[in-house]
């Protein structure tokens, strides 16, 4: 049983366990750190109540040259127009100091809203699971534990009807730029298959990062499906410029994953839209 749990993400409790650390960082990722580090500091200075590293880096897995550098940032009030510009100054100059990384993005929010009670199954679960400390306090330590139950799967993916128009949207803006149409389908890709595997997270009975697992968890529920989750799988770490990709994503497989997920676990409690 142990052993079960530790292989699907979860603690001797059954919660789900914070994935990733500073000790898991692979060598040649330490000074992109270390550097964005300071900089965050020299940026945000006392705005600043925390900041975090998530994804590949603080898990281990990253890959020289084709991983990115994802860092958020928890400010002691809402961030304003000046503090995105600071954050995307920010990222461009890491990712052009820095050959390890294949871009950086500095995600940015409030100290209140992450640790708001609309928030607290969706961006407090991410920080408290997903996110590594990095500078400042831990919200983590005003969040409960988490499982991967439904309400879970419904306050993090339970939107994906609402993002498809705007999805529709980017890729009508991309035109024939086959560099944007190739981010839109990384990124696209690992949105439907996280989505896919949260439909099948309280089932599955664990948590996991690695986009083939996900894939493969899905699968195991949704056979006639599973073909289509496994390339996005692969698509999300080897993105394709094929347009033909991104309409299948947004004229099938999306929308009947929308449907789905709302079938068995109802839509996300609705936010405020942000300009």
């Amino acid at each position: 049983m142990a052993g079960t749990a530790l292989r699907r993400g979860l603690d001797a409790q059954g919660c789900i366990a914070r994935e990733g650390s500073l000790a898991r960082i692979p060598h040649a990722f330490r000074p992109v750190v270390a550097t964005a580090r300071d900089r965050l500091l020299d940026v945000f200075g006392a705005r600043m109540h925390s900041a975090y590293l998530y994804g590949a880096i603080p898990r281990g897995t990253a890959r020289v040259g084709r991983s990115d550098l994802d860092l958020l940032v928890a400010l002691r009030a809402e961030p304003t127009d000046a503090d995105r510009t600071d954050a995307r100054t920010l990222d461009e100059a890491l990712d052009k100091e820095f050959a390890q990384i294949d871009g950086s993005g500095t995600l940015l929010d409030s100290r209140g809203r992450l640790l708001s009670d609309l928030e607290t199954y969706d961006l407090g679960w991410f920080v408290a699971c997903l996110c590594t400390p990095l500078l400042g306090e831990d919200l983590a330590e005003y969040l409960p534990r988490y499982r991967p139950d439904t309400l879970l799967a419904r306050e993090t993916n339970g939107d994906l009807g609402l993002l498809l128009p705007r999805w529709r949207e980017r890729i009508a803006g991309a035109g024939d730029s086959e560099d944007a149409r190739r981010t839109l389908v990384r990124f696209m890709s690992r949105r439907l298959v996280r989505t896919g595997f949260t439909l099948v997270m309280p089932r599955w009975g664990g948590w996991t990062s690695d986009l083939g697992e996900m894939a493969e968890a899905f699968a195991s529920y949704y056979p006639a499906r599973a073909e289509q989750m496994r390339v996005a799988a692969v698509l999300g770490y080897e993105p394709t410029s094929d347009a033909g990709i991104l309409r299948s994503y947004v004229e099938d497989l999306g929308p009947w994953l929308a449907d789905e997920y709302a079938r068995v676990h109802g839509v996300k409690a609705p936010r405020l839209q942000k300009a």
